[in-house]
């Protein structure tokens, strides 16, 4: 996916989920958070940031954050730094992307985003000739020491999501999880057991019971965003 209008940003400090306070051209402007995440890790005083800018319209803010600059030491001690789409919005749209593009469960006959089944709201529904699968997509930000981990806050959300998908295997349907890493060079990705042990737990039992698990890694850039490749997952940390 490609973004329009990206401005370099200093990040100064987040009042609450939704905003932040971000120098741009010399002036402290008003920047929405398009991910509600603590993101503590990321939203340091003075990191850089890239913002996209929207020049009219009714909109509360003139600009949403996109991404951020986070500063990393590599085995060998040396300084790095990583970029991280902060979009949350994206993993979704680079997961359909993805889906039309590589077609990885096979030639699809139907796709349709944000489908319901019964009392539940799956991120994507797709047929092939043979299956009939339900897809959750989540988006991961969080990286420590080229490890990265979901979620970065405890989410019961999450968990129920995972488990209505083990209801749609019950019921003959096929069913994937795909963790959009919104970055690149990490090593593996694991369910981050020490923020929400719950989560990791569902996981596991979730992909003993046939559900599909995926990391997905990204090339990211201050104005894209695109899938291009696999991570191992480590259940087991």
């Amino acid at each position: 996916m490609q973004y329009a209008q990206i401005m370099q940003g200093v990040f100064h400090a987040r009042p609450n989920r939704f905003i932040a306070h971000v120098e741009i051209a010399g002036r402290e402007e008003i920047v929405h958070v398009k991910n509600t995440g603590r993101c503590k890790e990321l939203l340091l005083p003075g990191a850089t940031v890239y913002v996209q800018y929207f020049p009219a319209g009714k909109r509360k803010t003139k600009y949403d954050l996109i991404a951020v600059e986070k500063v990393v030491h590599n085995g060998a001690g040396e300084q790095q730094t990583l970029l991280i789409n902060m979009d949350s919005q994206a993993p979704n749209k680079v997961v359909q992307e993805w889906l039309e593009r590589e077609e990885p469960f096979g030639k699809m006959t139907y796709l349709k985003p944000e489908c319901r089944h019964g009392a539940s709201r799956f991120d994507f529904y797709l047929e092939t000739a043979t299956k009939k699968m339900f897809i959750e997509v989540k988006g991961v930000t969080l990286e420590e020491n080229g490890v990265v981990l979901f979620p970065d806050a405890p989410t019961e959300r999450g968990v129920k999501h995972v488990q209505e998908l083990c209801h749609c295997l019950e019921q003959g349907y096929e069913a994937a999880i795909i963790f959009v890493v919104q970055m690149s060079g990490s090593r593996y990705f694991t369910p981050n057991r020490r923020t929400h042990a719950a989560f990791a737990t569902a996981l596991e039992q979730a992909a003993a019971s046939g559900v599909q698990l995926m990391a997905l890694t990204c090339a990211v850039t201050p104005d894209s965003l695109i899938i291009n490749g696999t991570l191992p997952i480590h259940l087991a940390g």
